[in-house]
């Protein structure tokens, strides 16, 4: 068929032999990493301390994935029984040929993530704002790694962007009605897509500062549940299925539902007030060389408060310690923020 997409020449690079899934992911978050630190920036945080906080959401964001895969398709791949096609050791450990949960990564990095801002000093709606938009963004570019590994394609397609699978292992695995098919909808780019297409709304609605904080954290949750309910009902691939529908299904159901109720709790908009307090917060500008920064900041707030406050009128003198209830690091107030 003249116009669809191939299927890739090899799933690793040549002579070394690393992973392209493995590469698409990892791209993926530090294209994140960068959009989320430019975001900090603007809200007049520090954006060393995003650095810092992905120190620890990104493995357990990774972790949280693998996991949600594993516990959701345990019954159809890791049972371990001779029913089952695999095992659950050491297949589940075997994260190169595939299988992440965004769901579960989302909520694992995500909470991980919480509790690193607070550590940090991080205000958590602004923190959780800022990162929304970089979310889909390395979910878009960590779906190109489907496409190696040719998994996660959905119904037979006439369609000129159809993609072609020449993969003897996955064409042998489709259900026995789509057996003889070669070209497919590909859904992992439809998600990709989908994904871009959110962060740049997101960007967009997130510039107006309409909305209160953390909104437009929930805001990607929705745009990514809804995204992934009509994808889901494209795809063919082995899953397990509640109640004649395919769990990942639910899962976007139930996602959706959470997502809308955080959004409309206590009212998405804030007052003109504190949306013109939010639209004059000054950027963050790089200190002068020698000031401390990110973690290092934190570390020394800690030590002075231990202290009794700053010893010298060196550097330490000027990091302003922020009082309990504000839960802010050498940013500006937030009005609303805790909301």
């Amino acid at each position: 068929m003249l116009g669809t997409i191939p299927s890739p020449p090899s799933d690793a690079l040549p002579i070394i032999g690393v992973r392209y899934y493995g590469l698409m992911i990892a791209l993926g978050v530090l294209a994140a990493v960068w959009l989320a630190r430019r975001r900090f920036a603007q809200r007049g945080i520090d954006p060393d301390l995003m650095a810092d906080i992905a120190v620890w959401a990104v493995p357990a964001g990774l972790v949280g994935a693998r996991a949600y895969h594993v516990i959701t398709d345990y019954g159809t791949r890791y049972c371990g029984t001779p029913e089952c096609s695999g095992s659950l050791f050491p297949d589940a450990f075997l994260i190169w040929k595939g299988g992440l949960g965004i769901p579960g990564g989302i909520l694992a990095g995500v909470v991980v993530g919480i509790f690193a801002a607070r550590h940090y000093g991080v205000p958590i709606g602004r923190g959780l704002d800022a990162v929304a938009p970089a979310l889909p963004l390395a979910q878009a570019i960590g779906r190109m790694g489907n496409w190696f590994n040719q998994e996660l394609f959905g119904r037979p397609t006439d369609l000129p962007w159809g993609l072609r699978i020449d993969d003897p292992a996955a064409l042998f695995a489709l259900p026995a009605e789509y057996q003889g098919e070669t070209v497919f909808h590909p859904t992992f780019l439809y998600e990709g897509l989908w994904n871009l297409g959110l962060m740049f709304l997101l960007i967009k609605v997130d510039a107006t500062r309409r909305l209160r904080p953390a909104k437009v954290f929930w805001l990607y949750v929705f745009g990514y549940g809804l995204g992934r309910l009509w994808v889901e009902g494209l795809r063919i691939d082995e899953a397990t299925l509640v109640g004649g529908l395919r769990v990942n299904t639910w899962m976007s159901l139930v996602i959706m539902v959470v997502a809308l109720a955080m959004v409309l709790r206590g009212g998405p908009f804030q007052d003109d007030e504190a949306r013109t307090a939010a639209l004059a917060v000054t950027p963050w500008v790089e200190p002068a060389e020698g000031t401390p920064s990110g973690s290092e900041a934190a570390q020394l707030v800690e030590d002075d408060v231990a202290q009794g406050g700053p010893q010298d009128a060196g550097p330490g003198a000027e990091v302003g310690v922020a009082e309990p209830d504000e839960g802010e690091l050498r940013v500006g107030v937030d009005p609303d923020e805790g909301a």
